[in-house]
């Protein structure tokens, strides 16, 4: 009959030897981890910026085209009577829609300095 060893010897012997196979495991484990959350909220961050100037050229051409459709409209309008220049855009009726104003946010006011 084989000799019967009790189960904590087992362990204390087993304990060390699983210590040392799995610290440098388990460590590898979380620095991967870790190293792909960090590339994942860099691409995030990447792609707010981009979504970022995204928006600020779309609101720069939609501004370009109302200044332009503006000025073709003023150039398309007839000359106000008897010569006088006025206020062309204040004199508007209550058909015409308003047309909304695009407002520059935050980057307008990055080359200013105080």
């Amino acid at each position: 009959m084989p000799p019967v060893v009790p189960p904590f010897l087992v362990g204390l012997i087993v304990a060390p030897l699983a210590k040392r196979l799995l610290k440098p495991l388990v460590r590898g484990v979380v620095k991967t981890s870790v190293g792909i959350v960090m590339e994942v909220k860099k691409a995030a961050h990447e792609a707010g910026e981009n979504i970022h100037d995204l928006a600020a050229e779309v609101a720069a051409d939609m501004m370009a085209d109302q200044i332009a459709s503006d000025e073709h409209h003023r150039s398309a309008e007839a000359p106000a009577p008897n010569g006088e220049k006025g206020d062309e855009g204040n004199h508007r009726t209550e058909q015409e829609p308003r047309t909304p104003k695009i407002r520059a946010g935050a980057g307008a006011a990055v080359g200013k300095a105080h």
